[in-house]
């Protein structure tokens, strides 16, 4: 039997328009590490879990360390990451890639905080004090990087390695000096316990959030990753411009109250970052700075970790050409 020239002349025009979007039967399900709801949340409040062409299997995680360990494990194919748990990861030789950069500019970044009443009122004063925060975290770095901007070494200090929940109730009980978190603690301990900020992290710490992917899965799942990361940027924009809806999302997931997630997404704006060799020299210097403190045990090339081919499809200009130069 025969097939009409009109009818092929369709059946090509309509091959020639669908997208690879289009064609969701064909794309396997994108596996999404999930770090405390944070992304699945995010996506979900701001409609970008809407009309997805493939399907995304979300495996949830308690804090970064398991992630990235799942991350080297190929358990799943992407998660996002701070600066200072990504080094860790390729230091362990996992083949990722950050494929995205989200930067929050925010009142309650990343800081080391003091009781209330505490007689500490600035960096050197941590001489000879207790701080508690987890190890290898972005807490970490930011002590590290004060007491060096303080004049002081890590010998000066006593290290608690607890993680954030724990971490609260050394900082009340007075079983440590200070506490160096990030957000959402941040706020918790400032809004509901009166915490002081004794020195923030914004002139010391990138404030990125890196989207890991591996290597397998930029090889095999493209199309999803592109769509994948357009969504982000898309949700991320959406809590700058609806912060009080993003909170209440967030109350209902963490069981926090509404007030505390208020605070920081009112006070913090999310913007996304092209991969250049600007961004990488940065984390190269958390990397070389880990290995000097004995962190990590071996040097780490963190240029390995960087796909800015996705620059493209989030359509941010490449203000830099990707160099694989290390910090001086």
């Amino acid at each position: 039997m025969s097939i009409r020239p009109s009818l092929i002349a369709l059946l090509g025009l309509a091959l020639a328009l669908a997208s690879p979007l289009t064609l969701a039967a064909d794309l396997q399900p994108l596996r999404v590490a999930n770090q405390k709801s944070s992304l699945k949340l995010l996506l979900d409040a701001a409609g970008e879990l809407d009309n997805l062409p493939y399907r995304i299997d979300w495996s949830e995680f308690a804090a970064a360390a398991p992630l990235g360990e799942a991350l080297n494990a190929g358990a799943v194919d992407v998660g996002a990451l701070g600066d200072a748990p990504y080094v860790f990861a390729l230091g362990a030789g996992a083949p990722l890639k950050v494929i995205a950069i989200t930067h929050a500019d925010g009142r309650f970044s990343t800081s080391i905080l003091v009781p209330k009443d505490s007689p500490l009122h600035s960096v050197a004063d941590l001489k000879g004090k207790r701080i508690v925060t987890n190890r290898g975290s972005i807490g970490h770095y930011l002590v590290i990087r004060a007491l060096q901007d303080a004049g002081l070494k890590t010998a000066d200090v006593t290290f608690v390695n607890l993680l954030p929940t724990d971490a609260r109730s050394a900082l009340e009980s007075g079983n440590a000096d200070a506490w160096s978190t990030w957000d959402p603690y941040t706020t918790i301990a400032i809004t509901q316990n009166g915490a002081r900020i004794l020195r923030k992290g914004d002139d010391l710490l990138s404030n990125h959030l890196y989207l890991a992917a591996t290597s397998q899965a930029i090889a095999d799942k493209r199309v999803q990753l592109d769509d994948f990361v357009q969504r982000l940027d898309r949700a991320w924009q959406w809590v700058n411009q609806h912060p009080e809806a993003y909170a209440r999302a967030q109350a209902k997931v963490t069981g926090l109250p509404l007030e505390v997630h208020l605070t920081s997404a009112s006070n913090t704006d999310f913007r996304p970052v092209a991969i250049t060799a600007q961004v990488i020299d940065g984390l190269q210097k958390t990397a070389d700075i880990y290995l000097a403190e004995g962190v990590l045990t071996r040097p780490v090339d963190v240029s390995q970790g960087f796909d800015a081919s996705f620059n493209t499809v989030r359509e941010l200009p490449d203000s830099l050409p990707i160099s694989h130069t290390q910090p001086q």
